[in-house]
């Protein structure tokens, strides 16, 4: 009996001792338990990638729906800002076209108030002059008469 016999003897007690403690079959359940995790984390890697999925796309949704509503607002506030440059414009021109109305109104009621006042100064040297001249050649009651009526006349002309 040589070396060889008795290792391949104690191989076989010892597969027979593996088999007899059931090595294997704890070796299979460990094997299958992993198995098992290993699939459950797959199958929960899955679902949380189509939940990421799903949230992507609606975080997408959103920033287009984000994105759509920015340039709503940009486009009303370029609406906004012309109609308040429109409107300034407009009234700063109604505003000149009131104050230039208001200076021409003041130019014409200067005009004809120095147009009264040099008629007046025209009537008052008129009459002035009327006087000296009618006083010097007519006296008396014909020479009242003659300038109260010469006055009346200018007067009435120039109204």
């Amino acid at each position: 009996m040589d070396a060889t016999f008795w290792a391949t003897v104690a191989l076989f007690i010892f597969l027979a001792g593996m088999v007899y403690i059931k090595l294997p079959g704890m070796i299979t359940k460990n094997l299958d338990d992993r198995a098992v995790k290993i699939r459950s984390e797959l199958d929960e890697a899955r679902k949380l990638r189509e939940e990421a999925q799903e949230l992507l796309a609606e975080y997408q949704l959103k920033r287009k729906e984000a994105e759509k509503e920015a340039e709503a607002i940009i486009a009303s506030a370029k609406r906004e800002a012309v109609a308040f440059a429109e409107d300034a414009a407009r009234k700063t021109t109604e505003f000149v076209e009131r104050r230039t109305a208001v200076a021409e109104q003041k130019i014409e009621q200067a005009e004809a108030q120095a147009l009264t006042e040099v008629r007046a100064s025209a009537i008052d040297v008129a009459i002035f002059a009327a006087e000296q001249i009618v006083g010097a050649k007519v006296t008396g009651t014909v020479a009242s008469k003659l300038i109260t009526q010469s006055i009346a006349e200018v007067k009435s002309k120039l109204n």
